[in-house]
């Protein structure tokens, strides 16, 4: 069984035992529980979508760290003004792994 979860503006293909790198969730502390909304979960035969998310289905991970993605660098130059900027950006994260997911 596999479903298809959405949190923090993007959507994922989950299974049970995957882990998965999502948006850093705020109220997510390491070894807490967190649920996801469900926009569709499907078996072998069987594929169900919801309007916009399945209300018996759930999904369930467990949180296993939250942590900052590799530093990327960005540079900016402006041609015969003298104008040079690099900035640095480390894109936060939380690493969970499904636990369960079930359709009532």
């Amino acid at each position: 069984m596999y479903a298809i979860i959405e949190t923090g503006g993007k959507q994922y293909k989950v299974e049970e035992g995957s882990v998965i790198f999502v948006e850093k969730l705020d109220s997510a502390e390491a070894q807490k529980e967190v649920n996801f909304n469900v926009v569709a979960v499907g078996t072998e035969g069987d594929f169900v979508t919801g309007n916009p998310y399945v209300s018996k289905a759930g999904v369930v991970g467990k949180v296993l760290k939250n942590g900052k993605g590799k530093k990327i660098t960005v540079s900016t130059y402006k041609p015969k003004k003298g104008e040079k900027r690099k900035l640095g950006h480390r894109q936060p994260y939380t690493k969970v792994e499904i636990t369960s997911i079930s359709l009532d």
